[in-house]
């Protein structure tokens, strides 16, 4: 049980964990996205689409992401130039992409919530299936695909990005210190355009995972509030690659494990809603510490 366990923790992961490096990169530029969702779910349905009609997962993944970036770099026009209120803004476009994917999917597909479509080519394992033997963590190792590759190599690169890279350290100037990288002359405008289109390119990512690890289909409700997870797990992190990691990896455990519950003839809403109630909690212990660490 555990074997299953840690291996369906390691996928449920992934899409969570995609998002939220985005998110935090864009974090670090003054931008909190809200919208994450929509760009999750557009590179979900662009995934499913284009991997039925090329039958390569690597294609619908580019297309994901080329997605997620326009639409992301959309977003930050509409904050850098047009002025927005970047909570309103993420907001309306997380409907906005909802009710025009209703729309493709009924004027296009003819269907509604769900789109099948077939010979969809799902992510390949990346590791032989003999892995699998291996005590304890076989399962896990079997279960790796490309992007969940990707997403750990990017909690391993950030750190370095971030802090010992011109392009970090600009990015944090703009984001911290917005006076002092008007005084260096950097174009912050465009700094938090870039990290807009990086943000939306992870969340494609992340939506293309969800929808080609296992079922190959798109579903509406496919992201699950994913997106407002990321979005919770690299503000625990304090915008930190590595605590934000294991938040986001909690909440794959506990998906997981909840999942595992409901075989067990648990109430399957009562269960599903642990992961959802652990993350609310980690949110109001983190509020707790910082209110503490501010008065001392």
């Amino acid at each position: 049980m555990l074997e299953q366990i840690l291996a369906a923790s390691i996928v449920l992961t992934t899409p969570i964990l995609l998002a939220a490096m985005g998110g935090l990169v864009n974090r670090q530029s003054g931008i909190v996205n809200i919208g994450l969702e929509a760009k999750i779910l557009a590179g979900a349905l662009v995934a499913v689409i284009v991997s039925s009609a090329t039958g390569s997962w690597l294609l619908a993944s580019l297309a994901a992401l080329a997605v997620g970036a326009v639409i992301g770099w959309l977003f930050a026009l509409t904050i850098t130039r047009g002025n927005a209120n970047m909570i309103v803004a993420g907001l309306g476009l997380n409907v906005l992409v909802a009710g025009a994917i209703g729309f493709i999917l009924s004027w296009q597909y003819g269907t509604s919530g769900t789109l099948r479509l077939p010979d969809v080519a799902l992510l390949p394992h990346v590791l032989p299936a003999a892995v699998a033997e291996i005590p304890v963590l076989g399962r896990m190792l079997a279960a790796l695909d490309p992007l969940t590759v990707l997403a750990w190599a990017s909690v391993a690169a950030l750190p370095f990005v971030l802090a010992d890279t011109r392009f970090g350290l600009r990015l944090r100037a703009t984001g911290n210190a917005p006076q002092v990288a008007r005084a260096l002359g950097l174009d912050a405008r465009r700094i938090q355009e870039a990290t807009t289109a990086i943000a939306g390119g992870f969340s494609g990512l992340a939506g293309a995972h969800l929808a080609l690890t296992s079922i190959g289909l798109f579903n509406e409700g496919l992201s699950g509030g994913r997106g407002f997870i990321a979005l919770a797990a690299f503000y625990f992190g304090r915008d930190r690659p590595w605590p934000t990691a294991m938040v986001c990896l909690m909440f794959g455990f506990l998906d997981a494990t909840q999942i595992r519950l409901q075989t067990a003839g648990l109430p399957p809403k009562l269960i599903g809603m642990i992961p959802y109630a652990m993350v609310l909690a980690a949110l109001i212990l983190a509020s707790v510490r910082n209110k503490k660490r501010k008065a001392a």
